[in-house]
């Protein structure tokens, strides 16, 4: 029987860009107006918007193209697309993006994520518990490892890549703090914030997302080097925020002795914070939400 909406139920998918292709956009724009067109078959929701940031050098979307967009994928609510005319990084580009529309539940999704029709939906059925603050979708081909509970979908953070948060919870919590990461991490510790409020973060495995994610012949990720730089300084100025100062001097001194030139630049820059008083105050002294375990921000089931 279809699902009687509630006002409530409408859903922005937000998206930076940062040189993508426009043929891998289209191909997400395509599965996201899928998802729309099966909502309104089947009174899933109130309305699907896809809002579209540009953090490139050069403005990657004309008018005309995003005129294109409007009419080709009609089934959506809207498309909506702002050139930023900076690189804002993610968690200063979301914040902004959230502003651009009036959507309940907001989704941040790379610009290479092809979700199944369904996956949506499935993600927003969850928050039906209102113990739910944020609901992760399943990456395919290559899963992320992080332990989840398989009866409840409870998990320690979730992945931004394609996950979905309250809009009103997302107001209260100010958004992803941007004032500390320009990527990486951010996620993480948006991720502790909700579950610092009292809600859970929840894994959704039957939502399935597609992340034409490139990797090594030996199935290793590729980063570039302004990745493994800004998830350099993610690591020491997360362990900051949540009050593991023992995490901090142990990364502190891999970092200095690492051949890795981007490593060292990161010693440098959280040096040079800490000492001009740039650190936001710190949360959960009795580390009770945050986890450093072995290097990864929760327990794992298997390796990569």
């Amino acid at each position: 029987m279809p699902r009687n909406p509630s006002p409530e139920r409408t859903v922005a998918v937000q998206a930076i860009l940062y040189g993508t292709e426009l043929g891998a956009l289209e191909r997400t724009l395509e599965a996201l107006d899928a998802s729309a067109a099966l909502a309104r078959r089947e009174g899933l929701a109130d309305g699907l918007s896809v809002v579209l940031g540009d953090a490139s050098p050069q403005q990657l979307v004309s008018d005309e193209v995003l005129a294109c967009f409007q009419e080709r994928y009609a089934s959506l609510s809207s498309v909506s697309y702002e050139f930023f005319g900076e690189n804002t990084g993610t968690a200063k580009g979301h914040n902004r993006l959230a502003t651009l529309s009036e959507a309940s539940y907001l989704v941040t999704s790379n610009p290479d994520i092809v979700p199944d029709a369904r996956a949506l939906w499935r993600m927003l059925d969850l928050f039906d518990d209102p113990t739910t603050g944020m609901v992760e979708a399943k990456q395919i081909p290559v899963e992320h490892p992080k332990e989840y509970d398989p009866a409840t979908g409870e998990t320690g953070w979730a992945a931004t890549a394609f996950a979905m948060t309250p809009r009103d919870l997302f107001t209260e919590l100010g958004g992803y703090d941007e004032q500390t990461f320009f990527m990486y991490c951010d996620d993480v510790d948006y991720s502790w914030l909700v579950r610092e409020a009292g809600r859970v973060v929840r894994f959704q495995p039957a939502a399935l997302a597609f992340h034409d994610k490139r990797l090594s012949l030996t199935g290793a990720w590729q980063p570039t080097s302004a990745e493994t730089y800004y998830s350099a300084q993610a690591s020491l100025l997360l362990a900051h925020k949540w009050s593991r100062e023992d995490v901090v001097t142990r990364v502190l001194a891999d970092y200095r002795r690492s051949e890795t030139k981007e490593y060292r630049d990161a010693v440098t820059e959280f040096e040079r914070r800490r000492a001009a008083g740039l650190l936001v105050a710190q949360h959960d002294p009795e580390h009770r939400i945050g986890c450093f375990a072995d290097g990864y921000y929760t327990e794992h089931r298997y390796e990569l």
